[in-house]
């Protein structure tokens, strides 16, 4: 404000003093109105920030009602750009509340991005909006208080002032309310309730509903010995129930690491074959979860009605997850109709939506490389068995079956071959019968190399740098022979049809004419039996020979395109004055 100063009483004209009186009047009303707008500046400004500070108040101490998963999948009939094409910088922007998200950009209208807002009780309007770089196309709005608790709802939305529709798949959980429909405490078992369920999935009921293959109920009590996550010692931990792609989760309990939740989820199964996903994750700030353990439960696996602990694992699903003996309490219970499994399990996977990026790692790469070469090996020694019963190393087993391949060409037929697979699966029945062992040897888990896990990792760390490269190099070597041989065999094929050696694609098609007369004249079960003798008796007759595979010795004759390149002659060029004075510089090809 400025300061004025009036000289009333020294003014000789009166009416200079009326002048002067006027501009004082009219200054204490320019004086009264700046100050009403100032308080009234101020008054705005301490409610807005009365409000943001309630609200910041409130998203720090974490009353939220529940909280809204979405799964951002994919849009489609989505306007076009000012230039006429597609939307090449499409994103969408989500408000619930004081809460936004922004998703990243696409130019396929798809996303898969999952993320979650908290729900108020008051705050029950999703905002969804279209954009493209900084320009608005269009804008929807989700009621979230018509849409049922604790279950994944799959959503087409259109938008209203623009054409195209966005898909999502919404979740509404983790109540904190009690007295909710999944709160364990409030929960009464209801006989007549679960005898209609099981009725509903009698065998004799199977054509009403195919997609309706079954039902799950898990009711998760609580964990224990879960790591501490957060500085004071204490985590603030909550549980994720994946089934496919529908997702539930529990309240969050703060500051505990025996956590007791007490909640009861229900899914709908849709294939009987897939696993159940438990994760425990510990809440920070902004939307941030840090891993606590995980643990994957088959749905065939599940024992009705028992209630017991269940371990939990790391990422990898290899070993126990930090902590003391983590674990957590579930009670589950599985109903389903045998034959829409069947059926289901014959239609293709659905598809996991949301999977983790798969990144390049190295113990990764040499664990995948060891299960390559373990089934290689099987194959060797399956091919090492058959080769022993040629090669009569043992008289007795090749006597049993050089008559069993004469039996087999003589009376046997194509309803062999799924009759051999039977009895497989027959053997390792009656073993399986026999042993008395439920699981595959390979399925078995070792918890004593669990306990040694960081023990292992420190020793993994302390390698050298020589070492690790040495290992790297000797795995890299083993990949890169096995994929030239591949290759060469491929290219080898490739250049007996392309006449790289003329004499060797005329000897291929030669051997392919003989073999349409024999196949047209012979039956194939003759063929079969003069190939079995043949095989049988080289050994006898012949002890000095070397075993082999004809179509392969065939294809060992073809060079491939390395070994053509290898052959091929450069083309004589005349040597110039300068280049015979010179004799250290290069003739190059023409």
């Amino acid at each position: 404000m400025k300061n004025y100063t009036f000289n009333i009483n020294g003014s000789k004209c009166l009416a200079n003093k009326i002048a002067l009186m006027k501009r004082w009047r009219k200054t204490q009303q320019q004086w009264t109105e700046n100050l009403h707008n100032e308080l009234e500046d101020f008054c705005d400004h301490f409610q807005r920030n009365s409000k943001l500070a309630e609200s910041s108040k409130r998203l720090k101490s974490q009353i939220w009602s529940s909280v809204v998963t979405i799964l951002l999948v994919k849009a489609k009939g989505l306007p076009l750009a000012e230039d006429g094409n597609k939307l090449n910088d499409a994103h969408i922007k989500f408000r619930l509340g004081n809460e936004k998200y922004k998703s990243k950009s696409s130019w396929t209208e798809r996303w898969l991005e999952q993320f979650d807002l908290h729900l108020f009780e008051e705050e029950q309007q999703l905002e969804i909006s279209l954009w493209n770089r900084n320009t608005l196309f269009g804008k929807a709005s989700i009621d979230l208080s018509v849409f049922e608790r604790e279950n994944t709802h799959g959503i087409w939305k259109q938008f209203e002032d623009c054409p195209g529709e966005v898909f999502l798949m919404l979740t509404i959980s983790g109540t904190t309310a009690l007295e909710t429909i999944s709160d364990l405490k409030a929960f009464k078992e209801d006989p007549h309730e679960l005898k209609a369920m099981t009725e509903r999935y009698r065998w004799h009921r199977c054509f009403q509903n195919l997609r309706d293959v079954g039902h799950l109920t898990v009711k998760v009590f609580g964990a224990q010995g879960l790591a501490a996550a957060d500085i004071g010692g204490k985590s603030d931990p909550f549980c994720v129930l994946e089934l496919g792609n529908a997702r539930l989760q529990t309240q969050t309990e703060y500051k505990t690491l025996t956590p007791t939740w007490n909640k009861i989820f229900t899914f709908n199964v849709k294939d009987i074959t897939q696993v159940l996903e438990i994760t425990v994750y510990d809440e920070d700030r902004d939307h941030r979860v840090e891993f606590l353990g995980k643990l994957v439960i088959p749905l065939l696996r599940i024992k009705n009605g028992v209630k017991r602990w269940y371990t939990l694992k790391d990422k990898n699903l290899c070993s126990r997850a930090k902590g003391l003996s983590p674990q957590i309490l579930l009670e589950m219970h599985v109903v389903w109709n045998e034959v829409r499994a069947v059926c289901r399990v014959l239609q293709p996977k659905e598809e996991k939506l949301i999977q983790q990026e798969a990144k390049f790692k190295r113990q990764l790469f040499l664990r995948n490389v060891n299960r390559l070469k373990v089934i290689i090996m099987n194959i060797l020694d399956a091919a090492r068995y058959v080769q022993s019963c040629f090669e009569w190393e043992s008289p007795l087993r090749s006597v049993i079956a050089f008559t069993l391949w004469i039996v087999a060409c003589i009376y046997g037929n194509l309803e062999t071959v799924p009759l051999v697979i039977l009895l497989i699966i027959l053997k390792n029945w009656l073993v399986r019968l026999i042993t008395g062992q439920s699981d595959s040897t390979s399925g078995s888990y070792d918890y004593d190399y669990d306990e040694d896990d960081d023990d292992d990792k420190e020793k993994e760390e302390k390698k050298s740098i020589k070492e690790r490269l040495q290992a790297i190099q000797e795995v890299s070597q083993t990949v890169q022979n096995t994929i030239g041989y591949l290759a060469s065999l491929g290219e080898s094929t490739k250049n007996t049809f392309n006449f790289s050696v003329p004499e060797l694609t005329w000897l291929a098609v030669v051997l392919l004419i003989g073999a349409i007369i024999v196949l047209h004249f012979v039956p194939i079960r003759f063929l079969l039996l003069f190939w079995g003798i043949m095989k049988f008796s080289r050994r006898i007759l012949r002890p000095n020979t070397i075993p082999n595979n004809e179509l392969l010795d065939f294809l060992s004759r073809v060079p491939d395109d390395e070994e053509l390149n290898q052959f091929r002659e450069l083309p004589p060029t005349a040597v110039s004055d300068a280049q015979r004075g010179n004799p250290k510089k290069k003739i190059k090809a023409s």
